[in-house]
């Protein structure tokens, strides 16, 4: 059996990358709870126990920030790989990133303008939900205005440069961006092997039929693939495989059979890293996707192609 490739990323990858880091701030609507909530009884010092926290509005009014938030972080996972305190994505597609970004940030801006509109209605429809605790909720309302500056959502885009010429060489070394960038390829495929295994629970675990929908989160892993392939020499051959696999696909009617196994098979290959690098491998070493797919799928495969094509 063949021992895994070894996956480092060459620092001057960063030529082809731009650094993207998030940050949405969401409003908890949440106050700690004082002991004259509980009508003044005697509690123990906070360093033995502490009250929790009391909800000052209704939890479902604030929930599709939440909802934003998690549908920015969830395109940036589909397009770019983490890196540093976000995420690394290709430069050339830097410009409809960012436009997914804009739609999602005026979504989350004229959301919250909508929420703080009936701010103090809600919260009025809030104490009377629960009036028998009201007096509670009333001693820790905030204005919309504190409401307002604790709910934000922007993006900070850069460019990394690597400190090469530095005069300190100790500061270059201990910078740790060599690090960061060399680790960037096994990110990429832990990453690849995590949106896998979802897809298979989600898609194809137990399943003797699927729709063509099945094939979306294959198509956008793909894509994922071929915008990032220049980060490890082992990426654009993950990304030919499974190209391969969505061309052997029927262009309609459900998908079963020798057709499905194939669909299942691959999920399962990008599930596993090291055999995924190492099927990556032999695609480098000249032989074809459709080689190295034939082999992995026959009955007694092993970790490589029998026969060069």
């Amino acid at each position: 059996m063949q021992s895994t490739p070894i996956v480092q990323s060459d620092i001057r990858i960063l030529d082809k990358l731009l650094a993207i880091n998030l940050t949405v701030s969401l409003w908890s609507a949440r106050r700690k709870m004082t002991a004259e909530d509980m009508g003044g009884v005697s509690l123990p010092p906070e360093d033995l126990a502490s009250l929790g926290s009391k909800r000052i509005a209704d939890p479902e009014s604030i929930k599709i920030f939440g909802t934003l938030k998690a549908r920015a972080v969830s395109f940036l996972d589909r397009h770019g790989v983490r890196f540093m305190s976000g995420w690394a994505i290709p430069e050339d597609c830097a410009g409809e990133i960012v436009q997914e970004l804009v739609n999602i940030r005026d979504e989350f801006i004229q959301t919250k303008e909508d929420f703080l509109g009936i701010y103090d209605q809600s919260i009025q429809n809030w104490i009377a939900k629960h009036q028998q605790w009201g007096e509670i909720i009333k001693n820790s309302i905030v204005s919309p205005d504190y409401v307002r500056v604790r709910m934000d959502f922007r993006w900070q885009m850069f460019k990394v440069t690597p400190l090469m010429k530095h005069e300190d060489h100790n500061a270059v070394l201990q910078a740790g961006l060599a690090e960061e960038v060399t680790g960037l390829g096994r990110t990429l495929f832990n990453e690849i092997a995590k949106t896998a295994d979802d897809i298979w629970h989600r898609v194809y675990e137990g399943v003797t039929s699927v729709t063509h929908k099945a094939l979306s989160p294959l198509r956008t892993l793909h894509q994922k693939l071929v915008g990032l392939s220049f980060v490890e020499p082992h990426v654009a051959p993950v990304a030919d495989i499974v190209d391969t696999v969505l061309k052997r696909m029927p262009p309609k009617g459900n998908i079963i059979g020798a057709d499905l196994h194939l669909l299942q098979g691959l999920v399962c290959l990008l599930r596993d890293s090291d055999a995924l690098l190492i099927q990556a491998q032999s695609l480098i070493d000249g032989y074809e996707a459709s080689t190295v797919l034939d082999s992995l799928l026959s009955p007694s495969a092993d970790q490589s192609p029998n026969t060069k094509p």
